[in-house]
């Protein structure tokens, strides 16, 4: 049985007015990329695109590039994050770009990043920007919006169902009534059935997704709630100093973790009793975004990263043809280090090791027989 691989992507990558007046003018996700400094001894910082560049998401030559090298190495789609605040949208060019150009072709669905816009990005999340407020008329709003999405022929769907994805479902007053609003509103509007998934990442979004009137969960890498039983990585202040000069206070203001001993965890999870779509993360370190309290994993290589995918592609039983998604956090997170494009360390060793994971167990893996 087929199964789809498909990757998130954050559309961070070009500037906005609003980003402009919070930030600076030109501000994009690499302003922050370029800053980070490696912490200690073997940190991996910055993390710097090769085979792409620094590229700017205006650029339908961009978009096109990331289809093709996602599509190369087996790649089904993206799942674009997707921003909106009681009818206002942001960063929303590249997906209107793409819905109306019908360039790149190649598959796609929305994930609703439905938290408060904060100064996160400088590490200030108490700071909010512009912050979300729910109610039924947005709700319709919201459906009426996302219907002409649905309508692409590109747009991926389980059983002819539109997959669309809610970051923080429980972040809603009422999951269970939003979600009735926006099935009751897309069968009214002709789209039909949905395919609603919340996404697993907290600690109040472990239960039944049912409950909360979607069809299944979205593990979210990495594992936040499953993190806690990790050893913490410390250095001894003479270690820091004869590497790098730094003070000694590096491991406390930030957590540092062993990748190795991050996936040995994940794989000894549980499954859970209602469907739930896996997902793995090449690596992660978002302390180009974070002054304090960044997380960091070390040790992450393309080898123990395929090892975990091919583990999880192996195990991974589609609930019937067409749910069949397994998630890889992520395609071009540059911010949280946390990225498949190619970089100027490890070139494309992790796309390689993503077409080999997939390869290895499902030779039609990337193909599918419904978008």
């Amino acid at each position: 049985m087929n199964k789809r691989v498909l990757a998130f992507h954050l559309p961070q990558f070009h500037p906005i007015p609003e980003n402009d007046r919070w930030w600076g003018r030109g501000f994009t996700e690499w302003t922050s990329v370029v800053k980070a400094k490696p912490l200690f001894q073997g940190h991996n910082q910055p993390h710097l695109p090769a085979d792409l560049g620094f590229y700017d998401l205006r650029l339908p030559e961009a978009r096109q590039a990331q289809a093709d090298l996602a599509g190369e190495y087996g790649i089904h789609g993206f799942c674009y994050y997707h921003y909106w605040f009681n009818g206002r949208r942001l960063l929303e060019r590249p997906v209107d770009e793409i819905l109306a150009s019908g360039e790149p072709n190649f598959p796609f669905c929305l994930c609703w990043a439905n938290e408060n816009w904060t100064r996160r990005w400088d590490g200030c999340e108490e700071n909010v920007l512009i912050g979300q407020n729910y109610s039924e008329e947005d709700d319709r709003r919201h459906i009426a919006w996302l219907a002409g999405a649905f309508e692409d022929e590109r747009y991926i769907k389980i059983n002819g169902k539109p997959l669309f994805l809610v970051y923080r479902a429980r972040r809603l007053p009422d999951p269970l009534r939003t979600t009735t609003v926006w099935r009751e509103a897309a069968r009214s509007l002709g789209v039909g059935e949905l395919y609603l998934c919340r996404v697993e990442s907290f600690n109040d979004e472990r239960d039944d997704p049912k409950r909360h009137g979607f069809d299944a969960a979205v593990e979210f890498q990495p594992d936040w709630v499953n993190l806690d039983g990790l050893p913490l990585r410390k250095e001894r202040r003479w270690d820091i100093a004869r590497s790098l000069r730094l003070s000694d206070n590096t491991f406390t203001r930030h957590r540092v973790y062993d990748y190795a001993a991050m996936v040995k965890s994940m794989l000894r999870k549980s499954e859970p009793p209602h469907k739930r779509f896996p997902c793995v993360t090449p690596m992660w370190d978002n302390s180009s975004r974070r002054k304090e309290g960044a997380v960091i994993f070390t040790g992450s290589t393309p080898e123990l990263y395929e090892e975990w995918l091919s583990t999880v592609v192996e195990r991974f039983i589609p609930y019937d043809r067409d749910e069949n998604l397994i998630f890889i956090n992520a395609w071009n997170e540059w911010g949280e280090g946390n990225h498949l494009e190619p970089c100027q360390k490890w070139g494309r060793a992790y796309l390689e090791a993503t077409r080999n994971a997939i390869g290895a167990h499902a030779p039609s893996l990337a193909q599918s027989s419904s978008s």
